[in-house]
């Protein structure tokens, strides 16, 4: 598949960091679905005249490696798993190729609107600075001295931008987890976590139109409530066991 994968791939038109500028798209609903590796170079197939991809260093998949914060009881986790409207995810992220970090702050409102605050900071960091748990504060309704890592996330993205569209489209390859607290891990390798980010959802994307012959459909699927179900048999996960499913169906 790799081979494969890198052979489309190479069809596709670049577009720089910069030029990316125009579809930042901070506050925007994101539409996701969860699809088998194999199918991955046929669709990119099937939708290359629509997309540019993002192009890094001559490279054209980018490494990103994420830690995320919650309190001590996973309220976060919790939340998510109990359905609440106007919930928070907290969590660093570096984008490995650009060695770039931030701190962002995802805030999913009751209009199933996603509203994203970041600030740069010089690394990935395991204990909050003073700086970082005020940027906490001020963007979230968690105290910064009540959240603690507790998740590591990698993956692989490929990042492409609809060429006439205000439309991104983020795909996540080669996920893996593991546990901040005991070391415990999981790799995901066989699935694909594609996210189309819009201003207005819509089904018009041409990446939308392309997947329904191949018969799938939209999936919510949080990378860390996930994980942290994965790596955590004791929590809660009821509402979980479906995504849980999904991903051993898939292999």
């Amino acid at each position: 598949m790799k081979l494969e994968l890198n052979n489309v791939l190479k069809t596709l038109d670049p577009i720089s960091l910069k030029e990316m500028d125009r579809v930042k798209l901070q506050n925007r609903t994101d539409t996701k679905f969860v699809f088998n590796t194999n199918l991955l170079p046929i669709i990119l197939n099937d939708i290359k005249k629509f997309y540019s991809i993002l192009e890094i260093k001559d490279k054209r998949t980018n490494s990103y490696q994420t830690l995320y914060y919650d309190t001590k009881e996973l309220k976060s986790y919790i939340q998510h798993h109990n359905g609440k409207a106007n919930r928070i995810k907290i969590r660093f992220r570096k984008y490995v190729e650009s060695d770039l970090n931030y701190l962002e702050i995802k805030f999913k409102n009751n209009k199933g609107r996603t509203i994203k605050s970041r600030t740069k900071t010089s690394n990935i960091e395991t204990e909050l600075s003073q700086v970082s748990k005020k940027f906490i504060e001020q963007h979230s309704f968690y105290n910064g001295n009540e959240v603690i890592p507790v998740l590591w996330n990698n993956f692989t993205r490929l990042t492409l931008v609809h060429k006439t569209k205000n439309e991104r489209l983020t795909i996540d390859l080669n996920l893996g987890f593991k546990s901040f607290l005991d070391n415990t891990e999981k790799e995901i390798p066989h699935i694909i976590i594609a996210e189309v980010k819009q201003e207005k959802a819509s089904g018009n994307s041409d990446f939308i139109k392309a997947i329904r012959k191949y018969h799938i459909r939209k999936s919510s699927m949080s990378k860390y409530c996930v994980g942290t179900a994965l790596l955590n048999k004791s929590l809660k996960q009821n509402n979980f066991k479906e995504r849980i499913l999904k991903i051993n169906k898939l292999k």
